[in-house]
């Protein structure tokens, strides 16, 4: 019973929305620390970071053992990507190897702390997973963009490298020209260049910005909008499962059960 009591209390933590918000706290405070080493300090200070350090080294130890003492099924713990995340993470900060020739791979892990965030808060996981279901849609957006942008380049160094061959000497350089037209940093500048040897060639870049700034861009947001609707979608019908609601597709084939067992009950009455 006391082993029983001292899990529910676990259970009880783990899902504390005060407990949550203070991890995201500390996880923010880590951060910052992380920035404000970057800074000249006494030695004092020095010390005082260091302290600061490795008591949210502790804590973050301390936060992964609660939820995995909570967990049910202890095997499935590490089951879950975030929680294997989270866990090697907080591991590898703790290894002591600041006055050795690794200081410098263990101040990056400490920055890498700052993505628990993920972990902790639903939505920015259902961010990233979105973002990361959408990659294989996205890469022939951007295979096609490739296409139009080799296109152009083609194109921009064949007419316009004889003009400014600093910006269209070979087709590599081309890229990049375009890449700043694209992003829009002082592309006027290049094409009123272009336009005193070739008057109309503003359709060059114009048509170009339609099809990347404009058309492609959309094309990015509607993938990604539309993989993150199917993700909070699923989001949703996880709660709705945990919390023992009906989700649509059970409530329909509820309403077509009732409804069969209405026919053959009309169908027993008429014989």
């Amino acid at each position: 019973m006391k082993a029983s009591n001292l899990k529910d209390q676990f259970v009880r933590i783990r899902s504390n929305k005060i407990f949550e918000i203070f991890v995201v706290s500390v996880i923010i405070f880590s951060a910052l620390l992380v920035g404000a080493k970057t800074y000249e300090m006494s030695t004092t200070m020095l010390q005082l970071t260091k302290f600061l350090d490795w008591f949210i080294s502790a804590f973050f130890l301390a936060e992964i053992m609660i939820r995995f003492l909570a967990e049910p099924l202890k095997r499935n713990f590490f089951k879950s990507f975030w929680n294997l995340f989270d866990t090697l993470i907080v591991l590898i900060s703790m290894i002591p190897v600041d006055d050795t020739e690794l200081a410098l791979v263990a101040r990056l892990v400490r920055v890498f702390r700052v993505l628990r965030m993920i972990s902790i808060i639903p939505e920015l996981r259902i961010l990233l997973v979105s973002l990361i279901k959408a990659m294989p849609q996205l890469g022939y957006v951007m295979l096609l963009m490739f296409i139009i942008f080799y296109i152009y380049a083609a194109v921009g160094s064949t007419l316009f490298e004889n003009i400014n061959p600093t910006l269209w000497g070979d087709i590599t350089i081309s890229l990049l020209t375009l890449f700043r037209v694209m992003t829009f940093e002082d592309w006027t500048d290049v094409m009123y260049e272009t336009m005193e040897v070739y008057r109309f060639s503003w359709i060059y870049y114009l048509t170009f910005i339609f099809f990347t700034a404009f058309a492609f861009l959309n094309m990015v947001i509607g993938i990604v909008v539309n993989v993150m609707e199917q993700e909070n979608a699923k989001a949703r019908a996880e709660a709705n499962e945990e919390e023992g609601e009906p989700s649509l597709k059970q409530i329909s084939q509820q309403i077509s059960d009732l409804q069969h067992q209405l026919q053959r009950l009309a169908g027993s009455k008429a014989e």
